[in-house]
């Protein structure tokens, strides 16, 4: 069929085909091996002319194993001729020991397509596609591939999917009927109607929480906000510690803050309104206006200590100053809380009152606006719906916790889905984001660094996974820190998306590999082109004529990059069309 090389270029060679063959379309796509004295390449025929074809250079054969790249370029009287059964082999991973079947190739007859499982399970990868284009079957497909393959028992896998949609739910339902070994866990934030499915209801320790995650929980955006959640983090784990430093402590913030007011320059009438709404707001059993104050041979309740005199001042202004001040200490000013200390929503917006009191947030018009935000932002969260995510009611540490979420009744779960169909995306984003925090934490305290590996799977991942300076804090993205440094701890992302134009650039930078099903916008084209180190456009413009259900796969787990199709999972996630003629002909 081949006849000789007639031009070689940087990445391309012209090949003329002998006079007596027959041009036609169907070896567009097919694989070829370009012989000389010195080396053996491979190419792929990328264009039909008349007479001759363009062949695109892709990689070189070397003792048997293909390595993708060109380095070398062959001689003019190079020899040309399609692969045999065993290059075949070899281009689509069938010779890999460690390999894992992702699906079929359409150009050899339906041939295995494989990809080698450290390679792709130990970096991280991105999922791409329209909607439709069979991305949601891909991914499930591929991590049910994974529990399918006999020659690697994943038992110890630790896959955490965050399932924005509601589609997997029941995807990996069966996953214990492949090994009585493998468990599948769904956690819901959603009502009754999918607790009776057999769902658990998604809790999170809120003590395990620090005060970024707080920030984003509380949706600050503003700088100057920071203080006020870590002084309220701070005070409500003193709070929690014991009932006598919580006294002492509270009584010390209250005496400071009345002191603060009986020495301002306001009038009597407003320092009796502001110290009375201090202790109306944060009372104990020393400060209350029913308090009982102590003088020599008589008593006054805390209120009566505040009726002013004809000279504007404070009848009882000595007995209560003593009485005030006698509750500082000034040691507490730089007390720290020492261990970990369990603690609710409510007590998490006491300790906002006793902030708010004790830096006097309130009394500063500058941050009066901020602190009032917080405030009710809390108090929203404290009285709403998503309030039980944070109902807790064991007292563990992070390690427990997530033992937890991997483990039920004693059996060890591979996949635990968060379902989170039933949030709204504000929220949505900050579960995920908290989660992966612990995880990535987790993992970093491991003294054998990545030996418990874990897989943090993001569906529509643009939701969430995107360039926060239009989000809330900025320069907190954790999707970014674990994207740059979570391979070395064994933390993995796999972000699946229909909208990687929408994504974080520095996530879609650190991805290895990449599974890209058919995308037809023009900025979500030329943001692969331009993010994915290392890509040729031409690879990515195969994809355009791609069929459901197929992909173009590419990265360090292939040889080169291979279009393959998908079987369809079993049982599939819920993301099919709607069948509009069936129910517009269903008669209820």
């Amino acid at each position: 069929m081949f006849d000789k090389i007639s031009f070689i270029g940087e990445q391309n060679i012209f090949v003329n085909l002998k006079p007596e063959v027959e041009i036609t379309n169907n070896i567009l796509s097919s694989h070829v091996v370009i012989t000389d004295r010195e080396k053996q390449l491979l190419g792929e025929i990328a264009e039909l002319d008349s007479g001759r074809v363009k062949i695109k250079l892709l990689g070189e054969f070397q003792d048997g194993k293909l390595y993708g790249g060109i380095i070398r370029k062959p001689l003019l009287d190079a020899s040309v001729r399609a692969v045999n059964s065993e290059e075949i082999a070899i281009i689509l991973g069938g010779n890999n020991p460690d390999g894992l079947i992702l699906g079929a190739s359409p150009f050899y007859n339906g041939e295995s397509v494989f990809f080698n499982i450290n390679e792709f399970f130990s970096n991280h990868f991105a999922i791409f596609g329209n909607s439709g284009s069979g991305k949601s079957c891909g991914m499930a497909r591929l991590v049910q591939n994974v529990f399918l393959n006999n020659k690697i028992k994943p038992y110890n896998a630790n896959f955490i999917l965050f399932d924005v949609s509601g589609e997997y739910s029941h995807a990996f339902s069966n996953l214990s009927n492949i090994d009585p070994n493998y468990n599948y866990r769904v956690f819901t934030t959603g009502g009754d109607s999918n607790h009776s499915n057999g769902f658990e209801q998604l809790r999170i320790p809120l003590w395990l929480l620090n005060s970024s995650d707080l920030a984003l929980l509380l949706m600050s955006n503003s700088h100057s906000q920071l203080p006020i959640v870590e002084r309220m983090l701070k005070l409500v784990r003193i709070f929690a510690e014991s009932d006598d430093v919580s006294l002492a402590y509270k009584d010390h913030l209250i005496a400071k803050a009345i002191v603060s007011v009986l020495f301002s320059d306001s009038t009597p009438v407003r320092k009796k309104n502001d110290i009375f709404s201090i202790v109306e707001t944060c009372s104990t059993v020393h400060f209350n206006l029913e308090a009982v104050i102590t003088g020599v041979g008589y008593t006054r309740k805390f209120r009566d200590c505040f009726n002013i005199d004809k000279f504007g001042t404070f009848t009882e202004s000595i007995l209560f100053t003593e009485y005030v001040t006698s509750f500082i200490h000034d040691e507490f000013d730089d007390y720290e809380p020492k261990n970990i200390t369990y603690y609710s929503l409510q007590d998490l917006e006491k300790a906002l009152d006793f902030t708010l009191i004790s830096e006097g947030w309130y009394k500063n018009e500058n941050t009066y606006a901020d602190a009032v935000s917080v405030k009710v932002r809390l108090h929203s969260l404290v009285t709403g719906p998503y309030s039980k995510i944070f109902n807790y009611n064991s007292k563990v540490n992070l390690e427990q916790y997530l033992s937890y979420l991997l483990f039920k009744n004693g059996k060890k779960c591979q996949i635990v889905n968060i379902n989170l169909d039933d949030m709204d995306d504000s929220i949505a984003s900050v579960i995920t984001k908290i989660m992966t925090r612990m995880i990535f934490d987790f993992s970093k305290s491991i003294p054998n660094r990545g030996s418990i590996p874990f897989h943090i799977l993001v569906e529509e991942a643009h939701r969430y996974i995107k360039n926060d300076n239009d989000h809330y804090l900025i320069g907190y993205n954790i999707f970014e820190r674990v994207a740059k440094e979570g391979r070395k701890y064994g933390v993995i992302l796999g972000i699946i998306s229909q909208r990687p134009v929408e994504l974080s650039d520095t996530v879609i930078s650190q991805c290895s590999n990449f599974l890209i099903f058919k995308t037809n916008h023009p900025r979500d084209e030329e943001y692969i082109k331009k993010m994915i180190p290392n890509i040729n456009t031409d690879i990515v413009d195969k994809q355009k004529g791609l069929q459901s259900g197929s992909c173009l796969a590419f990265g360090t787990a292939f040889k080169i990059p291979v279009i393959v199709k998908l079987e369809m999972p079993n049982p599939t996630p819920l993301s099919s069309n709607s069948d509009i003629v069936i129910h517009w002909l269903n008669t209820r």
